[in-house]
């Protein structure tokens, strides 16, 4: 066995040490070699039969062993060939020596869950004379060959990190970008680990304004973005860089409520601005992919969509708040017939009433005057008045909303928040402020003095309109039939919300969202698959509101 490599038994399971020099991998294990190579213990992996079916208990444990064995050992083109995508495998394991420069890892297997083998990789990072540990977790999944027949490693690049994804790759040298210390809008310094949702935001802003803040560059082990426009991210320092002072618009006692917040349900993520001056004080996740769904995400937004349509309305002449609308339990429109939740029907409503009520056919009906306009009215209004589609310079990437032009049916569904309608939580807590301060004020991050960006503008409500959709928030937010009275139950202030409730294809249950404000905070949340939107995205919104002014 070749440069100090060895195996050993840690903890009272199997463990491997890569010696870092030589490789030997195909000595590590008896049966190793070429003729072992995706196969397993067994007389019928010898044979030329191609074997079918799940992969075996002997299989999962064979492959596994055999693949992290060949990993631990340094020897890629041995792991790679056990894996279903040797190309792709090769390269990634082949950096994880010469460029993450990884010079020992001890990898510890767990116990397997059906095909899938967790573990543990203790590994140290050398660079330049410096030489670090770095401790994480991860795991495979066994799967059979489609050709081969052979047990394989289903690879993803995953597998070799666990924050690893498609198109990125491991690295340590000289970190790219400048060490900041964020701090929020009171001067409390923000960090990843107190703060686990700003982990992204916070190599954005390190990577735009570092050098700006008079930072220096240390030595680090990071993830190279598959993104041109993304930031690396930051796995392992090894040497900090003098950290320059970035200011934020966020707040440590908001965000520390958005993080609790999100954590009591999965794949939820909330945002929060200030409606006067369109500061965000707050964004958070709590997902499983990791993906910042808060400021990125592109999905329908539902009934919390009818604060824009109910403006429209009012606008355009079609109805006020406290005027009578009709919310019939369905309504056609161009051979679609469209539903309130369980075919309820108000016989005698308001608009206000309807709003709180959440009746999608009062909001569906009253816009058939408008013949030609209707299939862009909505993205006009949108755009002119709340800011939903310009190119908002936040200070870190977003994604802005849009409302585009419509057809037939999906026209209707817009108006309810469906059909081609993308939104997110940080675009739907502008909309509420929009609505609340009675003008659109572009969501910002940092300060524009930074780098003196220029804002996205809209036209300011007039005055009636604000005032009645304020009303018509506050209602649907204290009435007795409001769908956001229980949620907001607890938040003090004054205060408004819009529940929403987003049907997504191929997905049993709705998507739960809710938007709110009290006093000058607004905040939106999404939880995927939550349901009612009171029900789910309503406590997370409660729950950031509460901290605010």
């Amino acid at each position: 066995m070749r440069s100090g490599a060895k195996v050993g038994i840690v903890g009272g399971v199997f463990a491997l040490v890569l010696g870092g020099v030589g490789y030997g991998a195909y000595n590590i294990l008896d049966g190793l070699g070429d003729s072992g190579v995706g196969g397993n213990t067994s007389t019928a992996a010898d044979s030329s039969e191609v074997r079918s079916g799940p992969v075996t208990k002997d299989e999962i444990a064979d492959t596994s062993k055999k693949f992290l064995a060949a990993w631990a050992e340094g020897d890629a083109a041995v792991a790679a060939a056990l894996t279903n995508n040797k190309a792709d495998a090769e390269t990634a394991l082949t950096g994880y020596s010469d460029t993450a420069h990884v010079t020992k890892a001890v990898i510890t297997p767990g116990a397997a869950t059906g095909s899938t083998v967790p573990y543990t990789v203790k590994a140290t990072v050398s660079y330049k004379g410096t030489t670090k540990s770095w401790s994480y977790a991860s795991k495979l999944t066994v799967v059979r060959g489609l050709t081969t027949g052979r047990a394989l490693v289903d690879w993803e690049p995953s597998v070799i990190h666990p924050d690893l994804a498609k198109g990125e790759s491991l690295e340590t040298g000289e970190s790219s970008s400048a060490s900041i210390e964020a701090v929020d809008r009171n001067g409390q310094v923000l960090t990843e680990e107190k703060y686990p949702s700003l982990a992204g935001i916070l190599d954005e802003l390190r990577k735009k304004y570092g050098e700006k803040a008079g930072g220096t560059t240390g030595i680090e082990t990071w993830i190279n973005s598959a993104d041109a426009d993304g930031a690396d991210k930051t796995l392992l320092t090894l040497v900090k860089g003098k950290p320059g002072r970035v200011p934020t618009t966020l707040d440590a006692k908001i965000q520390a409520a958005a993080e609790r917040g999100v954590k009591k349900f999965a794949e939820a993520s909330v945002a929060a601005v200030e409606p006067s001056t369109g500061a965000i004080r707050a964004i958070a996740n709590n997902r499983a992919d990791g993906f910042d769904a808060a400021r990125k995400g592109k999905v329908a937004p539902g009934s919390t969509m009818k604060i824009i349509t109910a403006a429209m309305i009012i606008q355009n002449g079609l109805g006020s708040a406290n005027a009578t609308v009709q919310c019939p339990a369905t309504v056609p429109w161009v051979g679609v017939t469209f539903h309130n939740l369980k075919d309820f029907s108000m016989p005698s409503a308001t608009l206000k009433t309807a709003f709180a009520r959440s009746c999608n056919t009062a909001f569906i009906k009253p816009v058939l005057p408008l013949g030609d306009k209707r299939d862009t009215a909505l993205g006009n209004e949108a755009s002119q008045y709340f800011g939903i589609g310009q190119d908002w310079q936040s200070g870190i990437v977003t994604f802005d909303g849009s409302v585009p032009e419509s057809r037939d049916a999906e026209t209707a569904a817009s108006f309810i928040g469906q059909g081609k309608i993308e939104m997110n939580p940080l675009n739907m807590a502008s909309v509420t402020a929009t609505a609340v301060n009675g003008r659109f004020r572009q969501p910002f991050i940092v300060p524009q003095s930074l780098d003196n960006r220029t804002f996205a503008t809209a036209t300011p409500l007039p005055p009636g309109v604000s005032a009645q959709l304020k009303e018509m928030l506050r209602y649907a937010a204290t009435a007795p039939e409001g769908t956001a009275t229980q949620a907001m139950a607890n938040v003090g202030g004054d205060k408004g919300a819009k529940t929403g409730s987003a049907e997504i294809d191929g997905h049993a249950t709705s998507d739960s969202w809710f938007t709110g404000f009290s006093n000058d905070l607004a905040a939106a949340a999404l939880v995927q698959s939550g349901g009612h939107g009171g029900d789910a995205a309503g406590p997370v919104v409660a729950e950031v509101l509460r901290a605010g002014p």
